[in-house]
């Protein structure tokens, strides 16, 4: 069959945004890279743009083709005040989803969310 069809509207279940896989990706960098840090308001800012970047990287060579990444970090320091986070997307239900994770040590807290919207 000469010049098929490789358009894909769904991806391959081996190649489907999965949340468990994205969550430890997630838990295994910020646990490297903020583990005995201290909170520091000069810092966070680069201190969240490179956990983003490791992130989302390490997601990416997880296989997920085709997948735009979205990844939010947000850093804070730790009083033990409550900190609420909310987010709200328009996707398409069977291939997009998201994970997320929290690292708190007794100086910062740490809430990351990666989005994994299918290209088509």
């Amino acid at each position: 069959m000469e010049g098929s069809d490789t358009y894909l509207i769904r991806p391959n279940y081996q190649n489907k945004f999965k949340p468990t896989i994205v969550k430890e990706c997630i838990r295994e960098i910020v646990r490297e890279k903020l583990s005995g840090v201290r909170y520091n308001a000069e810092e966070v800012a680069n201190l969240s743009h490179s956990l983003a970047e490791c992130i989302k990287d390490k997601v990416k060579n997880a296989g997920f083709d085709r997948y735009k990444l979205v990844v939010q970090v947000v850093i804070g320091e730790q009083r033990g005040q409550g900190v609420k986070m909310s987010s709200r997307c328009l996707w398409d239900a069977d291939t997009d989803n998201y994970a997320e994770d929290v690292f708190m040590n007794d100086s910062l807290f740490c809430a990351v969310a990666v989005f994994g919207a299918y290209y088509y």
